[in-house]
């Protein structure tokens, strides 16, 4: 008797997990900087075959937001399914000292096993229970244990390759066929830039390398396929934020913010399905965690968006931008389903501060050259102007690139209280570490700089500012 009621006590305080059986496996696979340019999302410039029939025989949504439009913070969002704003990770390379617990390790105190190859870049350094393995897992010629969560991170389209740093292009772009290599020429470039050669180029390019992740997904699909695991697999493609090129990374617009969404999981997602349902990235962690049989802390800031204990839907998602390397600002977004919030706390500041890494980029240096010389149009000038507005309001829908600021519009000042006041209670919810400053932060041991060098920069940053 004493036995069984000490078996009953134990068994209150484990965590409830399903059947091995009862769970898929979960695969994450990431193309980096790189935005919802897809031939599935309707961009007649994408060559993408691989992610198209992943659509087909999935679901795709086109309202999946990133709350980080750089990659550290929004990766930080996705291991421990907070928001850095939250848990004090938002400024772009620093580390949080005393980071919450990653999702991954949950999983694995489910039963799963967890292989992470490649990049991670949290915002702090790796823990050591995150993982069980760092193989290229689909290029080996055997299955993982099961159930498994299986992560890839493609870094072919990152910023540093869509400019060509170091002459990688190349290597990076050997698969595609001479029919799949972009022609400069026949670039749409969007409005807000120079129609220059040199930004055709990068454009051209970031396509050709989104081909190239494409080939990449296919042979992780091809995987699947192989060793029989695609049926009981919960495939989820996406990327870690839009293009990396200017006024798309580091912005909280829909260039910077709106990522693809491809979910395929057989029997349980509608395959050809289109979904306009708002998604976070915090909700990636969450769905990961209940789909294996676990409770979602309470601590988690996402919600269950597939599986038996799916949520109702989102009604806004949530970005922020603080320092970017050297580069202060802080900026607040609330996107819901049509309309974009913004709110800029340092007004005073313009858009095109500069920040070392991003200048670099040819499109940058180009549409400076032309602003300097009076060349830019009205459009394209916006970028340069001297101070933000305090808040800016799109409509997103009807201007998809974010140009139009309805914020001053009577015809727009209810949509514009209703994400104003959802911004002030997510900017309260979080309790935002930006309002407190870095060098409050760092002498508090909160964060530490990435390295004395970029803390050398980001002090002279801050003194140019003053």
């Amino acid at each position: 008797m004493l036995r069984s009621i000490l078996l009953i006590a134990l068994a209150a305080f484990l965590p409830v997990v399903c059947p091995a059986a009862d769970r898929p496996n979960i695969v994450w696979i990431i193309g980096e900087d790189m935005g919802p340019e897809l031939g599935s999302y309707g961009d007649a410039q994408a060559i993408t075959p691989a992610m198209d029939r992943l659509a087909k025989e999935g679901t795709r949504y086109t309202h999946c937001f990133t709350h980080a439009p750089v990659c550290a913070p929004s990766r930080h969002g996705l291991i421990t399914g907070q928001y850095p704003i939250k848990t004090g990770a938002m400024h772009m390379r620093s580390i949080l000292k005393n980071p919450p617990e990653t999702f991954t390790k949950l999983l694995r105190d489910a039963g799963y096993h967890v292989a992470w190859p490649g990049k991670t870049d949290f915002n702090f350094k790796n823990p050591k229970d995150f993982r069980d393995s760092t193989e290229n897992w689909w290029k080996k010629d055997q299955p993982l244990p099961q159930p498994f969560f299986a992560y890839a991170n493609f870094t072919q389209s990152h910023e540093s390759q869509v400019r060509n740093d170091g002459d990688k292009y190349a290597a990076n772009t050997a698969r595609l066929t001479p029919a799949q290599r972009h022609d400069p020429t026949k670039m749409l470039v969007p409005p807000f830039y120079p129609d220059a050669s040199e930004v055709r180029e990068e454009i051209a390019r970031y396509y050709d390398l989104v081909t190239s992740v494409d080939y990449d997904m296919g042979d992780v699909l091809a995987w699947l396929d192989k060793q029989g695991l695609a049926e009981n697999t919960v495939v989820i493609c996406t990327g870690d934020h839009g293009r990396g090129m200017a006024r798309y990374k580091r912005w909280c617009y829909d260039t910077g913010t709106h990522v693809p969404l491809i979910v395929r999981w057989p029997g349980h997602v509608k395959a050809g399905a289109v979904s306009d349902e708002l998604v976070g990235f915090v909700d990636f962690p969450a769905t990961a965690v209940s789909l294996a049989g676990r409770e979602v802390p309470a601590s988690f800031d996402g919600q269950v968006f597939l599986g038996a204990k799916k949520a109702a839907p989102r009604q806004y998602a949530y970005s922020a931008r603080d320092y970017m390397d050297e580069t202060f600002d802080r900026i607040r977004s609330v996107r819901d389903a049509r309309f974009r919030y913004i709110r800029n706390y340092a007004p005073e500041l313009p858009y095109a501060q500069v920040i070392a890494y991003m200048e670099i980029g040819k499109t940058m240096q180009v549409w400076r050259q032309w602003n300097t010389a009076g060349k830019l149009n009205d459009v394209q000038k916006l970028f340069f102007a001297p101070h933000k507005p305090a808040e800016e309001l799109y409509d997103s829908e009807a201007d998809p690139y974010e140009i139009h600021n309805l914020a001053a519009d009577p015809q727009h000042a209810a949509k514009l209280a209703e994400l104003r006041t959802a911004c002030d209670a997510w900017v309260a919810k979080t309790h935002d570490q930006a309002a407190t400053p870095v060098e409050k932060l760092i002498a508090d041991g909160v964060i530490e700089p990435r390295d004395a060098k970029y803390e050398e920069r980001r002090q002279k940053g801050a003194e140019a500012i003053k």
